[in-house]
């Protein structure tokens, strides 16, 4: 009883909240770039919150259900077929044998996440189905999704149908504010060069993926040489030679040697990873207590806020 994969689209992964605890061995976080929108996800289909999703990028999944089930789509504005009829997403669909899904290419934002009831039955690699590619771990066989892959997943027949109101969705745009948390190293930073990184747009390079989104426009210095190689925090922004900022995501590595001017917000790094090439970006300093308070409200809107329904 499972999907199976007809066409994988761009890019689909599989991927549950992240790989905790393990990078002692050299293995990174992975899970969902966009935290929110799979949090929307599982808690749409009332899945625990760490059920295994699939990530689609840019779009144009195509699967076969050989099980009744339910499912959902979020995130990245693409478009839902089941049968060839158009659904809504954000909003629990009901899925039957035999149905076919179609996943439409991105107008907006590049990530979506598609949950099935009780989310996919994966064998956890070193204690979680998060799919990392460059690791090669995770997932089915530690790759991205294939043509014929057979997703497990359970037979549901009963499932209330939720739906995210359109006022409470996520918008995806192309420009966002980073708010960054500046880090120790901040002091080898001079006042000019925080002026420039603080005060000036980025654009989005071509070269982004899940381990980091490298950004075009001001050069920043450091005056910080022979940099010892240290843990690297998810949001954390480097400074490489060049002094193009690059904002490390899920799948960095676990240690490295540039110098680091502070850390994304996590909800704004989730919204940069919905961000495609040619997206303005602007940073902005806050204090820890401000990002806390920041993470406190998003948490209360996510999980306290009361969910519609929709009758059958």
């Amino acid at each position: 009883m499972s999907l199976t994969v007809i066409h994988p689209g761009v890019l689909s992964l599989l991927q549950d909240r992240g790989r905790r605890g393990q990078q002692h061995l050299g293995l990174t976080t992975g899970g969902p770039l966009d935290a929110t929108a799979f949090q929307h996800c599982n808690r749409l289909l009332q899945n625990p919150p760490d059920c295994t999703v699939i990530e689609i990028s840019v779009g144009g999944l195509q699967a076969t259900a050989q099980v009744d089930t339910f499912i959902c789509l979020t995130g990245a504005a693409m478009s839902l077929h089941i049968n060839g009829e158009e659904r809504p997403s954000w909003e629990v669909q009901a899925l039957r044998a035999g149905d076919s899904i179609r996943i439409g290419f991105a107008h907006s934002g590049c990530r979506a996440y598609l949950g099935v009831a009780d989310g996919f039955n994966i064998k956890p690699s070193f204690g979680s189905s998060a799919t990392v590619v460059r690791e090669c771990i995770g997932g089915l066989h530690g790759t991205a999704l294939c043509a014929g892959d057979r997703l497990p997943c359970a037979t549901v027949t009963r499932r209330r149908r939720f739906y995210l109101p359109d006022a409470d969705r996520p918008r995806y745009h192309n420009k966002l504010t980073v708010r960054v948390i500046p880090g120790y190293q901040q002091h080898h930073f001079s006042r000019q060069e925080k002026r420039n990184f603080f005060g000036k747009p980025y654009r989005v390079s071509a070269q982004c993926d899940r381990m980091g989104y490298r950004l075009e426009g001001p050069t920043i210095r450091c005056n910080l040489s022979g940099l010892l190689s240290e843990g690297i925090c998810f949001g954390a922004i480097q400074i490489p030679p060049d002094g193009q900022p690059i904002v490390l995501l899920n799948d960095r590595q676990t240690i490295g040697g540039y110098p680091k001017i502070g850390a994304a917000l996590s909800l704004d790094a989730a919204r940069l990873a919905q961000l495609t090439a040619g997206a303005t970006v602007y940073f902005t300093p806050i204090s820890v207590h401000t990002a806390r308070r920041a993470l406190q409200m998003a948490e209360h809107f996510i999980l306290a806020r009361p969910l519609r329904e929709r009758q059958a």
